[in-house]
């Protein structure tokens, strides 16, 4: 939630607030009342930023959706397959240590998105999704796009998994960990049935 996509401070730091509650207590835990709270503003003070909890969980999973897919296409712009694909699992693997309330609320919560934004989100996630197959196939040109999409999404669980999974290691040795599984999952022996 960075000014550059256009987030004043103020929002930004709602929307982050706003995370990290959604992700420990659920969205339907959180009032606008906590949210107000949690940046020192009463409820109804929070009605000038947001009309509403749906609004700002809105603003999180489309923003959080447009910065994975924008740096997304970034990366995968490298003329070298294999350091385009490093490139994206370096990008997605920091984020995903580095923002685990957001990566847990966007697991979570897309349901509770009304329903244009919910389709602009996956709209976004699907062109995400599209970049990495993009770089997988160039590296695995005889695999069927199918399989490698599918790879492609099991390989997001994995590294999405981080809220969950870090437990005992240190960022470095999680990181080093996850790169090195995505990369054998997506690039390694061939897929059989």
């Amino acid at each position: 939630m960075t000014e550059a996509l256009g987030v004043s401070p103020r929002r930004a730091e709602i929307l982050a607030a706003a995370a990290e509650l959604f992700a420990r207590r659920g969205f339907h835990g959180v009032s606008i009342g906590d949210l107000g709270r949690a940046v020192g503003l009463t409820g109804p003070a929070l009605y000038r930023h947001f009309r509403g909890k749906e609004a700002v969980l809105a603003e999180m999973l489309l923003d959080i959706s447009e910065r994975l897919l924008a740096e997304g296409v970034r990366r995968a712009g490298d003329a070298d397959p294999a350091g385009a694909l490093d490139a994206l699992l370096r990008w997605h693997i920091a984020f995903s240590l580095d923002n685990p309330a957001l990566i847990t609320v966007h697991e979570r919560e897309l349901d509770n998105v009304p329903q244009p934004q919910r389709h602009a989100v996956r709209r976004i996630q699907r062109a995400y999704v599209e970049e990495w197959v993009r770089v997988v196939r160039r590296l695995r040109p005889d695999e069927p796009e199918e399989r490698v999409r599918a790879a492609v999404h099991a390989c997001f669980g994995l590294l999405n998994s981080t809220p969950r999974s870090a437990a005992g290691l240190d960022r470095e040795a999680m990181a080093d960990l996850l790169r090195s599984m995505a990369r054998a999952a997506l690039v390694g022996a061939p897929h059989k049935c």
